[in-house]
This record gives structure tokens, sequence and C-alpha cells, in this order.
């Protein structure tokens, strides 16, 4: 099983947003992708992982069906020019670098913010969605159960998770901070505005609207999210209503102006969260009594903080993983001698039950109790050598000669799987 796993990955490494935003997958269309690889191929412990900055799919097959998924879920999306986009995936053939990879990519090692906190909760709705329509097997489960506990080990051991390492969560993070339940008015919906925007979705006590020179992208972001869309023409009636501004606009000269707040009177205390380059936010706004000015370089120099200390857990955190695939690679080897312990099991079993038929027929029930007992111990005591020898064979990669020993011997090749 180990060798079957395989995974197709395209993500902020080699594809720019436009790309990946084409082949995005809602909870609905993933959960579609899985059903048609089921229905199409032979395939098993399917898991499909997509967020803003990647869309993966993990599968076991006996056979390499990279390519024939890459073209599947590119037409699922309705991409015409398939040759091109099939340039921007990754393929992963091999168990250990799938396996590998899965792990970096749950525990953040492989995002754009390294180290991002909402990865391990991406992956486990992934897991559910797997679960949910039967296409996890014994191998998905103990893998990512395995990955969950290195998540865990790399939060509680490590500096890994520490701090706010990316503009637009630290970004949040300073929203928190300045007064309980505000509300917020996003301008600008751009890759920092965006991702602002996600972030805040994660807070239920926070009132959100959102403002886009286009519409339509604002429409389609609100839709996502649950929040409320304004019209840009509308903008000065927003700010007047909001207790925090923040800021994304791209333009060369302030969009939000001294002026501009003087026109407002009457205004309540504002903030204005200014993540612009250039800035959109003039500095003399906070000349007007009750205005106050958040620029990018304060909040860029605290992430920057968080970064370093994330970048220095990263050996830390490699060490861990390591740990992790190793422990689940010894597992995986068992799973192969597993069958013929279950078959070994059975053989001895039907051995004990019809002894005991033969010599038991007029034992009380309390004397049958007993022979019951002392039987099955001697039975697991007899098991637990083999099944010893097994494992270490396992881990020394010369299994198959005590599994071909152990079938001669019992004729065990007669004998069903027991699970």
């Amino acid at each position: 099983m180990y060798n079957h796993f395989k995974s197709i990955s395209l993500s902020h490494r080699n594809a720019t947003l436009t790309i990946r935003e084409q082949l995005a997958l809602n909870e609905a269309e993933a959960k579609s992708m899985m059903l048609r690889l089921k229905d199409f191929f032979d395939v098993s412990d399917v898991l499909v992982v997509s967020t803003c900055n990647r869309t993966e799919i993990y599968y076991s097959a006996s056979t390499d069906l990279n390519e024939e998924i890459i073209k599947m879920l590119l037409i699922q999306k309705g991409v015409s020019d398939l040759e091109s986009f099939k340039g921007y995936f990754e393929r992963f053939s091999e168990g250990q670098s799938a396996v590998q990879h899965l792990f970096q990519v749950a525990t953040g090692l492989q995002s754009q913010v390294v180290g991002d906190m909402q990865i391990p909760n991406q992956i486990k709705h992934a897991y559910q969605w797997s679960a949910d329509l039967n296409m996890a097997g014994p191998f998905l489960h103990r893998l990512l159960h395995t990955i969950f506990f290195a998540n865990k080990r790399v939060a509680q051991e490590t500096f890994f998770r520490d701090g706010a390492a990316s503009i637009s969560y630290a970004a949040v993070e300073l929203l928190e901070g300045l007064m309980p339940n505000p509300k917020v008015l996003i301008v600008g919906l751009g890759e920092i505005g965006a991702d602002v925007c996600r972030n805040l979705a994660q807070r239920e006590t926070t009132e959100v609207t959102i403002v886009n020179r286009s519409r339509d992208k604002a429409d389609k972001l609100a839709e996502e999210l649950g929040f409320r869309v304004a019209d840009f023409s509308d903008i000065e009636a927003e700010i007047s209503g909001a207790d925090i501004i923040v800021s994304s606009i791209v333009r060369d000269e302030p969009f939000f102006t001294k002026e501009m707040m003087v026109r407002l009177r009457g205004m309540s205390f504002k903030y204005f969260v200014d993540l612009s380059v250039p800035r959109s936010v003039s500095p003399e706004v906070e000349e007007i009594p009750g205005v106050m000015l958040y620029t990018i370089d304060s909040i860029r120099s605290k992430a920057d903080e968080a970064l370093h200390r994330r970048l220095e857990a990263v050996p830390q955190v490699r060490e861990i993983i390591d740990e992790a695939v190793l422990e689940f690679n010894d597992w995986s080897k068992e799973m192969i001698v597993s069958p013929t312990i279950q078959k070994l099991k059975g053989a001895l079993e039907q051995i004990r039950k019809e002894e005991l038929t033969r010599f038991t027929k007029n034992l009380s029930d309390s004397e049958l109790e007993k022979v019951e007992r002392i039987t099955t111990s001697m039975m697991q005591k007899i098991l637990k050598l083999p099944v010893l020898q097994l494992k270490a064979a396992c881990k020394r990669g010369e299994a198959e000669t005590l599994i071909d020993v152990l079938n001669d011997l019992f004729n065990l090749e007669k004998q069903p799987e027991k699970h």
C-alpha cells in the first residue's frame, strides 16, 4: 500500500494566483472530484486539499494515474488549454515522496507563509470529506493521525507557530487588539486584502463590510465568507459607519486624505490600517482628532520578527517530521505481514476449537470456561514469537521469507483473511 500512494500538486511554488484561482475547489467540487475518481479508476485513500495557495490530490493505486487525474481536474474546471496548464503541476509518483510532501504541507513547511496556522484545519476538512465518502482506508487514517500528532508536537515543542508571520495575519491580530467587536471596512481586494478577509472570517465576533472597485470580485468573496458588500461609490458613508478601515488599494497617491476626513465631520473614533505600497492613507489623517493610523511598516516589522523565529525552528520541525515518517514507515511495513498474521491466528484458532469440540463434551460450564481460558492463553503465547519475528523482519526488509515459511508450514493460502 505504501508504494501505491501518489499525488499531484499545484501550488504557489510553481503557479501564479491567477492560475491557482482557476483550479481551486470548494467542498462540493472536491467531493465531486473524489467521486469521479472512484467511478473512473481503481483508487482508494483519496484526499483532496484545496486552499487559496494550492490544489492537491492524493490517492492510492497500483498504477500511476497522475496524468489522467490532472487531465480530469482541468476538464472539470473548464480549462481549454490542457497542455499549458499541465506544466504547473508537481507529480509525486513514489510513496515515500508523496508521504513526505503531505507531512510538509500539513505542518506548514510548504506554505507561502512558513508555519501557516490555517493549514492543519484545512487538511482536517479534506480528511473529513474523504471519510464522509468512505474513501479513507486504514492507510490514510493512520497517515493523517500520525500527521496530526506530529503537528501537535510542532506546536508544543517549537516556536514554529508563534506570532503572525504574514502581513495579513499580523494585521488581523492588530485589529483584534484595538477594540472588542469592531465594525471593519476592508477597501481593496488584492491578494493582501483578500487574505485579511479570509483571516477575519475565522473571527465570528467581527462585523465586516468589503468594498472593491470591481463589484463582481467583492460579491464573489462576500458569498464565500458571508460578509456584507458595499459599492465603491458609497465609500464615504461606509467610512462614517466603520470603526476600523483597512486599505490595500493600489494607486500612485493617497486615496484617504485629511480633506476627506474633514468632510466627514462628526465622525466617531477611527483607526486606519494602511497595507498599501505606495501608501493609500495620507499620514496627515492623524491630524484629525480621533483618527489613528497604522502603516504597513509597523505591521511588517512585527511579522518579520515572527517569521525569523519560525525559520529558526525549521530544523526542529524537520526532525519531528522525520521521526513521524519513520514511525509511519514501520507501521506501513507491518501492514505487509498483517494478512499473514491474521491467517496464522485463524489457523491456530480453528485447531483450538476443533480439539475443544472433541474433548470437552462432558465438561461442566465452569470447567469449559477454564479450558477456554487456558487454551486461548496458550495460543496467544505460541503466536507471540512468530508475530514479533515477522515485525522485526519487516524492519530488516526480510519479511517475505518468513511469510513463505509460515504459509508452507500452516497451509495459510487456504485461510481467509481476517481484519
